[in-house]
Protein backbone atom coordinates (compact mmCIF):
# COMPACT_ATOMS: atom_id res chain seq x y z
CA UNK A 1 0.00 0.00 0.00
CA UNK A 2 2.73 2.59 0.97
CA UNK A 3 4.52 1.81 -2.46
CA UNK A 4 1.30 2.26 -4.68
CA UNK A 5 0.83 5.92 -2.36
CA UNK A 6 4.34 6.70 -2.86
CA UNK A 7 4.17 5.78 -7.02
CA UNK A 8 1.06 8.10 -7.17
CA UNK A 9 2.50 10.98 -5.33
CA UNK A 10 5.68 10.52 -7.80
CA UNK A 11 2.99 10.36 -10.74
CA UNK A 12 1.29 13.21 -9.94
CA UNK A 13 4.22 15.43 -8.37
CA UNK A 14 5.92 14.69 -12.20
CA UNK A 15 2.94 15.71 -13.73
CA UNK A 16 2.84 19.06 -12.04
CA UNK A 17 5.84 19.77 -13.29
CA UNK A 18 6.05 18.75 -16.66
CA UNK A 19 2.92 21.35 -16.65
CA UNK A 20 4.67 24.29 -15.33
CA UNK A 21 7.50 23.53 -18.20
CA UNK A 22 4.58 23.36 -20.40
CA UNK A 23 3.25 26.70 -19.65
CA UNK A 24 6.60 28.43 -19.89
CA UNK A 25 8.13 27.00 -23.44
CA UNK A 26 8.06 29.12 -26.63
CA UNK A 27 6.30 27.71 -28.95
CA UNK A 28 5.79 28.58 -32.65
CA UNK A 29 2.27 30.14 -32.11
CA UNK A 30 2.21 31.41 -28.72
CA UNK A 31 3.18 34.47 -27.66
CA UNK A 32 6.63 35.19 -27.08
CA UNK A 33 7.76 35.02 -23.43
CA UNK A 34 8.04 39.02 -21.41
CA UNK A 35 11.97 39.32 -21.97
CA UNK A 36 13.60 42.78 -21.16
CA UNK A 37 17.14 43.58 -20.81
CA UNK A 38 20.33 46.20 -21.03
CA UNK A 39 21.59 47.68 -23.96
CA UNK A 40 25.44 47.44 -24.34
CA UNK A 41 24.94 51.30 -23.62
CA UNK A 42 23.59 50.44 -20.49
CA UNK A 43 19.65 51.49 -21.54
CA UNK A 44 16.43 49.83 -20.68
CA UNK A 45 15.34 47.36 -23.70
CA UNK A 46 12.22 44.72 -23.77
CA UNK A 47 10.24 42.50 -26.28
CA UNK A 48 7.43 45.05 -25.30
CA UNK A 49 8.84 48.11 -26.85
CA UNK A 50 9.47 46.67 -29.63
CA UNK A 51 5.85 45.83 -30.56
CA UNK A 52 4.60 46.61 -34.05
CA UNK A 53 8.03 45.55 -35.53
CA UNK A 54 9.26 41.87 -36.40
CA UNK A 55 11.88 40.97 -34.30
CA UNK A 56 14.65 38.41 -34.93
CA UNK A 57 15.89 37.72 -31.26
CA UNK A 58 19.33 36.28 -31.83
CA UNK A 59 21.02 34.56 -28.78
CA UNK A 60 24.45 34.69 -29.38
CA UNK A 61 28.36 35.00 -27.01
CA UNK A 62 31.72 36.36 -28.45
CA UNK A 63 33.24 32.62 -27.67
CA UNK A 64 30.75 31.17 -30.13
CA UNK A 65 32.53 30.48 -33.44
CA UNK A 66 29.05 29.18 -35.25
CA UNK A 67 28.21 32.91 -33.88
CA UNK A 68 30.58 34.03 -36.58
CA UNK A 69 29.82 32.29 -39.10
CA UNK A 70 25.87 33.79 -38.38
CA UNK A 71 26.43 37.31 -37.54
CA UNK A 72 27.55 38.35 -41.08
CA UNK A 73 24.55 36.91 -42.23
CA UNK A 74 22.39 38.64 -39.59
CA UNK A 75 23.31 41.91 -40.54
CA UNK A 76 22.89 41.50 -43.95
CA UNK A 77 19.37 40.42 -43.46
CA UNK A 78 18.76 43.64 -40.87
CA UNK A 79 20.07 45.77 -43.78
CA UNK A 80 17.92 44.41 -46.51
CA UNK A 81 14.68 44.21 -43.97
CA UNK A 82 14.95 47.21 -41.60
CA UNK A 83 12.63 49.87 -43.66
CA UNK A 84 10.02 46.72 -43.62
CA UNK A 85 9.77 46.79 -39.74
CA UNK A 86 12.87 43.77 -39.05
CA UNK A 87 14.62 44.70 -35.81
CA UNK A 88 17.32 42.08 -35.40
CA UNK A 89 18.30 42.13 -31.71
CA UNK A 90 21.69 40.34 -30.96
CA UNK A 91 21.27 38.67 -26.94
CA UNK A 92 25.00 38.23 -25.71
CA UNK A 93 25.13 36.01 -22.76
CA UNK A 94 28.70 36.64 -22.68
CA UNK A 95 30.00 37.46 -18.64
CA UNK A 96 29.72 40.17 -16.84
CA UNK A 97 32.78 42.74 -17.34
CA UNK A 98 33.18 41.53 -20.97
CA UNK A 99 31.66 44.63 -22.85
CA UNK A 100 35.05 45.50 -23.85
CA UNK A 101 34.96 41.83 -25.51
CA UNK A 102 31.48 42.71 -26.98
CA UNK A 103 32.31 45.53 -28.22
CA UNK A 104 35.71 44.82 -30.11
CA UNK A 105 33.65 41.81 -31.42
CA UNK A 106 30.48 43.98 -32.87
CA UNK A 107 33.39 45.91 -34.48
CA UNK A 108 34.92 42.87 -36.06
CA UNK A 109 32.13 41.34 -37.61
CA UNK A 110 29.99 45.37 -38.61
CA UNK A 111 27.10 44.31 -36.33
CA UNK A 112 24.79 47.57 -36.48
CA UNK A 113 21.70 46.12 -35.01
CA UNK A 114 21.09 46.41 -31.22
CA UNK A 115 23.04 44.19 -28.22
CA UNK A 116 21.18 43.59 -25.28
CA UNK A 117 23.23 41.79 -22.73
CA UNK A 118 22.14 38.87 -20.82
CA UNK A 119 24.99 37.88 -18.62
CA UNK A 120 22.58 35.93 -16.58
CA UNK A 121 21.19 33.62 -19.36
CA UNK A 122 17.48 34.44 -18.85
CA UNK A 123 16.60 34.74 -22.29
CA UNK A 124 18.25 30.78 -22.87
CA UNK A 125 15.48 29.86 -19.72
CA UNK A 126 12.22 31.74 -21.02
CA UNK A 127 13.10 30.79 -24.59
CA UNK A 128 14.51 26.95 -24.18
CA UNK A 129 17.61 27.77 -25.86
CA UNK A 130 20.18 25.39 -25.41
CA UNK A 131 23.42 26.78 -26.70
CA UNK A 132 24.57 28.88 -28.92
CA UNK A 133 23.57 30.35 -31.12
CA UNK A 134 19.71 30.57 -31.14
CA UNK A 135 17.02 32.27 -32.89
CA UNK A 136 13.17 33.47 -32.41
CA UNK A 137 11.07 34.83 -34.83
CA UNK A 138 8.83 37.17 -33.25
CA UNK A 139 5.86 38.73 -35.51
CA UNK A 140 4.38 42.90 -34.72
CA UNK A 141 1.98 41.36 -32.44
CA UNK A 142 4.43 39.77 -30.27
CA UNK A 143 3.65 36.12 -31.23
CA UNK A 144 6.69 33.26 -31.80
CA UNK A 145 6.40 32.07 -35.66
CA UNK A 146 9.99 30.65 -36.02
CA UNK A 147 12.37 29.16 -33.80
CA UNK A 148 16.16 27.61 -34.19
CA UNK A 149 18.86 26.34 -31.98
CA UNK A 150 21.38 26.47 -33.99
CA UNK A 151 22.96 28.43 -37.04
CA UNK A 152 20.11 30.19 -39.45
CA UNK A 153 20.82 31.38 -43.03
CA UNK A 154 19.42 33.23 -45.65
CA UNK A 155 18.87 30.19 -48.12
CA UNK A 156 16.62 28.48 -44.83
CA UNK A 157 13.53 28.09 -46.87
CA UNK A 158 11.79 27.54 -43.80
CA UNK A 159 12.86 31.02 -42.46
CA UNK A 160 12.49 32.61 -45.40
CA UNK A 161 8.89 32.05 -45.85
CA UNK A 162 8.11 32.75 -41.84
CA UNK A 163 10.38 35.89 -42.57
CA UNK A 164 8.38 36.60 -45.49
CA UNK A 165 4.93 36.81 -44.04
CA UNK A 166 5.72 38.38 -40.63
CA UNK A 167 6.76 41.29 -42.40
CA UNK A 168 3.68 41.33 -45.06
CA UNK A 169 1.40 40.79 -42.36
CA UNK A 170 -0.49 44.31 -41.29
CA UNK A 171 2.81 45.93 -42.24
CA UNK A 172 1.22 48.73 -43.02
CA UNK A 173 0.01 49.08 -39.12
CA UNK A 174 3.86 48.62 -37.89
Amino acid sequence: MRALLLGVLAVVAASGCSAEVERRVARVGSPAPAYDATTIDNQPASLDALRGKVVLLNVWATWCHPCREEIPELERLWVAHEREGLVVVGVTVDAVGDDGAIRAFAREFGMTYPIWRDPDGRVSSLFLAVGVPASFLIDRDGVLRWKRIGVISANDAGFAEALRSALDADAGDG
